[in-house]
This record gives C-alpha cells, structure tokens and sequence, in this order.
C-alpha cells in the first residue's frame, strides 16, 4: 500500500510541474454493499448520494484527487429466520487515480483510470430488525481503504465517471477475526459503484 501511494505521489508531482489543471465540485450516487459467505443470509446494497471535489492535473495521463462525502454499509437479511442487520458508515472518502484519456474530441474526450482511496469513518451504526443496537466502536475500523477502477466522459466543463470500489481491508476488527449474524460468517470489506458528475469551474 505504501509503495502504491509514493508512486501515485511522484505522478501527482510530475504532473504538477507542468499540465493542465481543473477544480470543481461535484455530485453522484453510490450503491455499497458489505458481502455474505453463505446461501442463507442475503446481501443487499445500500443506496445513497454524495457530494465532493475534485482536482485533475495532466493533459493526456492525469492524475485526479478527490474529496467525497458519502454513506456506505450494506444490509444482511436472513429470509428464513425474518432477520435484518443493517451496517452504516458515515464516511470522507479521499480518492486519488491516475488515468489516461483514450480519445479526445476537443469539446469531448473518453477516459480511463484506476487507483485508491482512504475512507476516514465519521459516524458508525448498527440496526438489528431496525432497532438501533449497542456499537463498540473499537471493533471497527475508522480507516479503510479500497481500490477503484472505471471510465469517464468529458464534454465541455461537466465530467461524468463511473467507477467500481473494492474494499481493501475488512471494517470489522474486533476480539474475532470474523463479524457473524445468526451464526454465519459474513465479510465486512466495503464493495460498492458510483455516478458523480463534476463542473470545472477552473
């Protein structure tokens, strides 16, 4: 991971000394899902908006950080049993990718790019059936990481990405190595697909 981040530092120098530069907000959406290890509990994702900034530095290979606020979790449900465990993380999500545009129209171009991103929780809950329930927040994770990859479209001063974003790390780090509900084994990596869509204001 160390080796990973120096060298998205360097390209982010390099590409600083002399490139193009853009800044500008943006919005989107975000599908996250915590997975399961077992056919009886089911996995689904949990649906949210977020909103952010972002930078971009380069020309043809770029390198673009981003700032996002935005949810992220997943919902278990055991069917037979009529159980539901629903995990939310509040989170500012620090992206950095470096990408390369594939074609370019002038007023137009298409890109792809691929990196990682630092998730920095601000507020963790749990709801058993939807009732809140007791967390302790030392068995989980303020910091989790994940790799990302996607594509994206540039017309005129809007961007519109969309990117995949794999957990890393498990959020759970409690005394057991593993977080269980109703007996089964369930992962607690962070997976999850985003729309955003940026204004270059700059």
């Amino acid at each position: 991971m160390k080796k990973i981040l120096l060298i998205i530092s360097a390209l982010f120098l390099v590409t600083t000394i002399h490139a193009q530069f853009h800044i500008g907000p943006q919005v989107g959406y975000s599908a996250s899902k915590l997975t399961t290890n077992t056919s009886e509990i089911t996995s689904d994702f949990k649906n949210n908006f977020l909103f952010g900034a972002f930078a971009r530095f380069g020309e043809k290979i770029y390198v673009q950080p981003e700032v996002n606020w935005l949810t992220q979790g997943g919902i278990w449900e055991n069917n037979s049993l009529d159980q539901k465990l629903e995990m939310t993380y509040k989170t500012i999500q620090i992206p950095v990718s470096v990408g390369w545009r594939l074609i370019d129209f002038k007023v137009a171009n298409i890109r792809i790019f691929g990196g990682v991103a630092a998730n920095i929780a601000t507020d963790k809950s749990l709801k058993i059936n939807d009732i809140d329930e007791p967390l302790t927040n030392a068995d989980w994770n303020d910091l989790s990481w994940q790799y990302q990859f996607g594509a994206g479209v540039d017309v005129l001063m809007f961007a519109l990405d969309v990117k995949y974003m794999g957990g890393i790390n498990d959020l759970y780090s409690g005394d057991s190595p593993e977080f269980t509900f109703d007996g089964s084994t369930l992962t607690t990596k962070s997976n999850m697909f985003t729309v955003t869509l940026g204004w270059k204001i700059f």
